[in-house]
């Protein structure tokens, strides 16, 4: 059953900033291919302790939860700053990557950071704001931006479980660049109140996918529409095995 396993393709799950590997579950409950949920490192303790780790940190760690798996060839399947995340880890496995999906992610371009993506005044105004507030919104801002279409119990959960990163991740370059050699696909979001639409548009820009989906939710679909969003990874999946 396990070398049956390693020759599947699977999926590689990396969330946005802020969020646990647990968010994926409604998802992958009822997924047909192997999958892995990576985690983020250091997320016991004090907040303190994730502030010095940089973006390279944090890829690192990742990357060895990828190198253990025992799958041998997987898609990524990024969300929102994941995308940043996902890129170096593209580029560092490109051997075992066979696609990328982006489901409202941010994909900077030229190996920049997250911050690049956004228009000069925009990018100095959100550098200050994360070096004087730190990296974790009110909870306002984040049933307004993440949550606006969950139920009031469901953005509770996503509010007490918010974890603060590093605002390395946030601010160094990837220097990775957009993968050429495999099948892209961009879920754009449609009701998103924490990415715009034209920001979107830019990420897909950047990301020069070969095909663009739109979900009809805001910045969490794997909560709000996990079988619509499970169905868009299964058909991306089925299409790559007749690549």
């Amino acid at each position: 059953m396990e070398e049956q396993e390693s020759e599947q393709i699977g999926l590689v799950f990396i969330q946005g900033a802020g969020l646990e590997s647990c968010i994926w579950e409604p998802v992958v409950s009822e997924i047909r291919s192997p999958y892995l949920l990576v985690n983020f490192p250091d997320r016991e303790g004090e907040n303190g302790l994730r502030q010095s780790l940089t973006l390279q940190e944090y890829n690192a760690y990742i990357k060895r939860q990828i190198e253990d798996w025992k799958v041998r060839k997987f898609v990524i399947v990024a969300h929102s700053l994941g995308g940043v995340l996902a890129l170096k880890i593209a580029n560092d496995l490109s051997e075992r990557l066979v696609g990328f999906i982006a489901i409202g992610a941010t994909i900077p371009k030229n190996g920049g950071s997250f911050l690049s993506t956004f228009p000069f005044a925009k990018r100095l105004l959100m550098n200050v704001i994360l070096r004087v507030f730190g990296t974790r919104p009110p909870e306002s801002a984040i049933r307004k931006g993440l949550c606006n279409d969950l139920s009031p119990e469901r953005a509770t959960e996503v509010v007490r479980g918010f974890v603060p990163e590093s605002i390395h991740i946030y601010t160094d370059r990837t220097k990775a660049i957009v993968p050429t050699n495999v099948p892209k696909l961009y879920i754009k979001l449609a009701k998103d109140k924490e990415m715009s639409l034209s920001q979107q548009d830019k990420m897909i820009s950047n990301f020069a996918p070969q095909k663009i989906e739109v979900l009809e939710t805001g910045h969490l679909p794997m909560l709000i529409k996990p079988n619509e969003l499970r169905n868009s990874l299964n058909t991306f999946l089925t299409q790559l095995e007749l690549y």
